[in-house]
C-alpha cells in the first residue's frame, strides 16, 4: 500500500492531466451536441441532414482530441484519456500497473466532472432527448450492431494508432490521424452504438443521465477490441504468433 501511495504522490500531476483531458473532451462533446441537436438553437432546422450534423459534431470532437493530444499536458501524460487505451498500454508494458490504475480512476473522475459542469449549467439542454447527456446506448439496429460497431471502431483506433506512432516518418501525425478517425466514427458509426470506445466516457454520461442501458457492452468490448488490435499488431509487424502469445501470456520467469 505504501508503494502505491508513493507512486501516487510522484505521478499525481500526470493523473490530473488525464482527468483534465477527458473532462475537456466531455465538455466539448456536450456543448457541440447541444448546438447542433437542440431546437432552441435553430441549427437542427437550418441543417436538417442528420449525417451532416454528425459530421460537424465529429469535426469539433476530433479537433478537441487533437488539441488535447498535442497540448503540453497531453504530451506529458500521453493523452490516453480512455481506460481502453491505458489497459492496452499496460498490456504492452508501456505503463506500470499502479499508473494504469490511477490513470483509469482519474479519467473517470474527469469525465464525470466535465459532463457534470454542463449538466449544472445547462440542465434543460442536456436533458433534451436529442442530446440526452450524450449517452452511449445502442441505436435502432440493436445490441448486436452496437457490439460490432464498438468492436470495429476500437480495433481500428488502436491498430492504426500503433502503426502511425511506431513509424518514424508519420509518428508526428498520429494525433491528427486520431482526430480524423474520430470524425469518421462520429459521422458513420455513432447511430449504431453512440460512439464510445471509452468506458469512462460511458460511465460519465450514465451517471448524469441515470441511463445504464447495455452498459457492460461499453465497459467490456472497447478494451478487449483494443487489446486484440495490439496483439495483432505485434504478430503482423514484429514477433510472429508464437512469440507474441508466449511473451504476453506465459507465466513470469518462463522464457
Amino acid at each position: 500500500m505504501t508503494k502505491w501511495i508513493v507512486a501516487f504522490k510522484k505521478q499525481c500531476n500526470l493523473y490530473l492531466m488525464e482527468a483534465w483531458g477527458l473532462g475537456m473532451f466531455m465538455i466539448a462533446a456536450s456543448l457541440i451536441t447541444i448546438l447542433f441537436q437542440h431546437p432552441d438553437l435553430k441549427l437542427v432546422y437550418r441543417i436538417p441532414s442528420d449525417i451532416i450534423r454528425r459530421l460537424l459534431i465529429g469535426i469539433v470532437m476530433g479537433t478537441t482530441a487533437v488539441g488535447i493530444i498535442y497540448s503540453p499536458w497531453g504530451r506529458k501524460s500521453g493523452a490516453h484519456i480512455n481506460p481502453s487505451v491505458t489497459l492496452t498500454m499496460l498490456f504492452l508494458h508501456k505503463i506500470s500497473l499502479m499508473d494504469a490504475f490511477f490513470y483509469i480512476v482519474f479519467q473517470t473522475i474527469g469525465g464525470i466532472i466535465g459532463i457534470g459542469i454542463i449538466v449544472m449549467l445547462l440542465p434543460s439542454y442536456m436533458n433534451y432527448p436529442a442530446v440526452d447527456y450524450i449517452v452511449t446506448i445502442p441505436g435502432k439496429s440493436g445490441i448486436p450492431a452496437a457490439i460490432i460497431g464498438e468492436a470495429i471502431i476500437s480495433f481500428l483506433m488502436m491498430f492504426i494508432t500503433l502503426i502511425s506512432s511506431n513509424n518514424k516518418k508519420i509518428q508526428h501525425l498520429t494525433g491528427f490521424i486520431t482526430g480524423l478517425l474520430i470524425i469518421s466514427f462520429v459521422t458513420f458509426e455513432a447511430p449504431y452504438s453512440g460512439f464510445s470506445m471509452n468506458p469512462s466516457r460511458t460511465i460519465a454520461s450514465a451517471i448524469s443521465s441515470h441511463n445504464w442501458t447495455s452498459w457492460p457492452l461499453y465497459i467490456v468490448v472497447p478494451p478487449l477490441s483494443m487489446l486484440f488490435a495490439a496483439i495483432l499488431y505485434k504478430i503482423v509487424f514484429y514477433q510472429g504468433t508464437y512469440k507474441t502469445l508466449k511473451h504476453y501470456f506465459a507465466p513470469k520467469g518462463i522464457s
